[in-house]
């Protein structure tokens, strides 16, 4: 253990100059410590301090944590590529600022044999490459530290289970199923929802969206099957063709978190007023295709939170004083140093206020700044999806707010009548526009 406590330091000292004062510090305390304890006391002292979960995602090559034990699997038996026999283990463990797997390789995995949930340790370890979500462990050993963790092993596919679990939960929101193709060349269907309780919110992914299709945002349902996806950032489930899905009787309240609790990792659900607005941008993303991305700044009392907006969220029609709600909304550090929570695929943004209605709307198509309008000479909308500009087209949709959601599209006839109402509109809005 004291060689790993010497690795955290080994850019400042030597290692016999580590170990000299690691023997003056037991000899200082009359010998009352071990070696461990007077090495993290060196450490300490050189200004390498334990770090919080959530700061695992630094840019150090190794770190050291106090963690308590929340769950925990066996030692399991695998076959390497050259043919070698060895074992692993997972633990996952947590402090006030977050969970995290630790991964225990071999020799090491043996140690979770003895080890109940509850008990803290202590842990010297690395991030395998650039995986940030787990972290393999050097060296751990129990502690006395005090360590505070809400997150139980529990039922809802919290821990580190695979098993099939049973859900009553608030679907927050779905994206539109799109098409997938499988290993074998054959095609499918997905759907990305984001569902919600008591625990806070997850991604689910429905590999049969026929289960959700007739099931409106905002309806509590009971999900029973749902796979604990241990790959993902976050809480993420999955549902397939054996899973059931239905209504449900239960009363689940989604639970928002104070802005001056979200951190530069994990996910938050959030509610403020938006105080700023920037105009969206537009952008090539990738793959090829059009993208947009707008930022926004809420607040609640005196805390702020800066939010950035992506794809078509970046579109949706928001003004400073909206009550806007986030769900499962990725946080990190912002480019100036603070906070800020990314609002993409995976994701829900919504202004509660907002009424929705069938429209039925003609008029002409044109590019606006990172984004697309119909105008017929009175009104003007928002619009989501392609079509040429200048092109005259009848949408059919729902409109919500300033936008129109299309489902149907089709060429617009042109006729004298329309187009001298829409001259007759244009002249009277240049005319209101005109100084006195």
């Amino acid at each position: 253990m004291v060689l790993f406590h010497y690795a955290l330091v080994d850019d400042l000292i030597t290692q016999e100059e580590f170990e000299r004062r690691v023997e003056d510090k037991i000899g200082e305390c009359g010998d009352l410590l071990d070696e461990p304890t007077a090495a993290m006391l060196v450490v300490g002292a050189l200004g390498r301090q334990h770090v919080k979960v959530r700061e695992l995602s630094g840019k150090s090559s190794l770190f050291c944590f106090f963690a308590k034990v929340i769950d925990k699997t066996e030692p399991k038996e695998f076959t390497r590529n050259d043919g070698e026999k060895g074992w692993v283990a997972t633990l996952l463990v947590g402090d006030e600022t977050g969970t995290t797997r630790v991964v225990l390789w071999d020799e090491k995995a043996g140690a979770a044999l003895e080890l109940t949930p509850g008990e803290v340790l202590e842990i010297i370890g690395r991030h395998p490459g650039k995986n940030t979500r787990e972290i393999y462990a050097l060296a751990l050993r129990k502690a006395t530290s005090e360590i505070t963790c809400n997150v139980t092993a529990g039922g809802n596919g919290s821990g580190l289970s695979t098993e099939p679990v049973d859900l009553d939960a608030l679907l927050i929101g779905a994206d539109t199923p799109r098409a997938f193709t499988r290993r074998d060349g054959t095609t499918g269907e997905m759907m990305e929802c984001v569902i919600g309780d008591a625990d806070g919110t997850a991604r689910l992914v429905a590999w049969a969206p026929d289960l959700l299709r007739d099931i409106p945002a905002g309806s509590t349902i009971h999900i029973a099957g749902a796979k604990p996806d241990r790959r993902s950032e976050g809480r993420a489930y999955s549902i397939d063709e054996m899973a059931t899905v239905g209504f449900s009787d239960a009363v689940v309240t989604v639970p928002f978190a104070p802005l001056a609790s979200v951190g530069d990792t994990g996910y938050y659900a959030v509610t403020g007023e938006v105080k700023t607005v920037q105009e969206p941008r537009s952008f090539t993303s990738r793959d090829g295709t059009a993208s947009w991305v707008r930022n926004i700044r809420i607040g609640d009392g005196d805390e702020v939170l800066n939010v950035v907006l992506w794809g078509e969220k970046a579109l949706a029609p928001v003004h400073p004083g909206d009550r806007v709600e986030i769900y499962h909304a990725a946080a990190k550090p912002g480019r100036f140093g603070s906070i800020e929570l990314g609002v993409g695929r995976g994701s829900v943004f919504r202004v509660p206020h907002e009424e929705t209605r069938a429209i039925t709307f003609t008029g002409a198509i044109i590019r606006g700044n990172g984004c697309t309008f119909i105008d017929d000479g009175t009104e003007r909308y928002l619009i989501g999806g392609e079509f040429p500009a200048g092109s005259e087209m009848k949408i059919t949709g729902v409109l919500s707010g300033s936008r129109i959601i299309p489902d149907t599209a089709e060429p617009a006839e042109w006729c004298p009548e329309k187009v001298a109402e829409r001259l007759a509109a244009l002249v009277a809005r240049l005319d209101a526009l005109a100084p006195p």
